[in-house]
């Protein structure tokens, strides 16, 4: 996956007028749930002491679009709202990059995983590669996914598992090409991805108990 930035997180001070206190880590935290709350559920009908927040993210993301908020949710637990929703931020970013070496990554684990279940997700566009997750990322990150969140954390899962599967068989087709710097490259990816998938199907087992926040 697309490495995490390391520059610091620039928000715009207007957007958060409504927190008294200033940006420490608490406040961060607390607006990082809030923003990917009122993103998800935008969709949904809005608890009244919500309204405030979703009109407040849908005139940000609009206006600044996604980038600066996404760094914010990098602050957040891998198991949490915001953490999945970085992730998912990192699969966009990754696609976007590279869409032909994440096209390759994807075939090679779907041919790996011919018959597994990870290949095809209930719910999910068949197969469920690089474009339709871009399409599933780009939707849910603007608010505008209308199915069950939970599918669609599956489908991220999924996606994640096949392309881990991928890069380890690039992996080692590199080692026996005796090339150590791709085979070094791909079983970090490898890793990464492996370890997105079971994030979001951890993920995915809390939004459906409604405990995802």
């Amino acid at each position: 996956m697309a490495e995490r930035p390391h520059r610091p997180t620039r928000v715009p001070s207007e957007f958060f007028e409504a927190y008294e206190g200033g940006l420490d880590p608490a406040v961060q935290l607390r607006i990082a749930h809030d923003s990917a709350r009122a993103l998800v559920h935008r969709v949904r009908t809005a608890a009244a002491d919500d309204a405030d927040v979703v009109e407040r993210m849908v005139a940000y993301t609009d206006e600044h679009g996604l980038d600066t908020l996404a760094e914010l949710w990098a602050q957040a637990g891998p198991r949490t709202l915001p953490g999945a929703l970085w992730r998912l931020s990192l699969l966009r970013a990754m696609i976007r990059q590279d869409a032909r070496g994440t096209a390759l990554i994807y075939q090679r684990g779907s041919e790996v995983l011919a018959s597994s279940a990870h290949v095809v997700v209930a719910g999910a566009e068949a197969p469920t590669g690089p474009d339709e997750i871009l399409r599933l990322a780009d939707q849910v990150l603007r608010g505008a996914y209308s199915g069950d969140f939970a599918v669609a954390l599956d489908r991220a899962a999924a996606f994640c598992r096949v392309s881990a599967a991928g890069a380890a068989d690039l992996a080692d087709d590199a080692d026996a090409g005796l090339d150590d710097e791709r085979a070094a490259v791909m079983t970090g990816r490898a890793s990464r991805l492996a370890e997105s998938a079971d994030d979001f199907t951890a993920c995915a087992a809390l939004e459906r108990r409604s405990a995802l926040d």
